[in-house]
């Protein structure tokens, strides 16, 4: 089996979503000045590659009240490349680009090659998931992963006259207990198929968390 990390590092300064207080990653403790290291994390929830659980935005479950095996996947990677900034992709363009039956994935990794634009503010303009996509695979029981920061579209000043307001994608992938992995990289090096594990930080009434996202393949599978 070979391993891939799909997470960006936590750093100070971080890329983060819109109006999001900035992560600062700082020595807090020094071998020099205290006889130890220790470093202090400053972030929010959703800071960096994370998972989101319905209590982001609905009535439904915390993160803490999944299982743990509810974080192991067996995922499909839907390639979607070549986009446009603040492309929308729809249900036909998402279900062409997906080769594995949905019923029988857990999770769908939609890849924008999108990570790219890491620490560039083009990153805020990537494209987007349409509803009826995130609908769909609600209704085959599919988790979702992108490599952007929202699946829904970030708001910015070059944001279109005709894209969605608020985050329909979340709502509707929440209202089926479905769970999202945003800000994932290094779809482009995966198979179609491949395990996938993204393990949430264990505290309560978690809306999200960081996670070390990470997917696995058989070495005759990996590009």
């Amino acid at each position: 089996m070979t391993s891939f990390d799909l997470s960006h590092s936590l750093a100070t300064d971080m890329p983060v979503y819109p109006g999001t207080e900035p992560v600062s990653v700082e020595p807090s403790a020094t071998r020099s000045s205290d006889g130890y290291r220790t470093t202090r994390l400053d972030l929010d929830s959703h800071a960096g590659t994370h998972v989101d659980a319905p209590a982001h935005l609905t009535d439904g479950p915390s993160l803490d009240e999944f299982p743990v095996e509810r974080f192991t996947f067996d995922a499909a990677a839907a390639d979607l490349r070549p986009l446009d900034d603040r492309e929308r992709v729809g249900l036909d363009a998402l279900r062409a680009a997906l080769a594995a039956d949905p019923e029988s994935v857990d999770l769908v990794a939609v890849v924008t090659g999108w990570d790219r634009h890491w620490g560039d503010d083009r990153y805020l303009d990537h494209p987007y998931l349409a509803a009826e996509a995130a609908a769909w695979l609600a209704d085959h029981d599919c988790d979702l992963g992108v490599d952007t920061g929202n699946p829904d579209p970030t708001p910015t000043e070059r944001a279109g006259d005709d894209e969605p307001d608020g985050f329909p994608v979340h709502g509707r992938l929440f209202d089926a207990d479905r769970l999202i992995v945003e800000n994932l990289r290094g779809l482009d090096r995966l198979p179609e198929r491949f395990d996938f594990q993204a393990y949430p930080l264990r505290f309560g009434d978690a809306d999200a968390s960081p996670v070390r996202a990470v997917a696995r393949t058989v070495d005759s599978e990996s590009r």
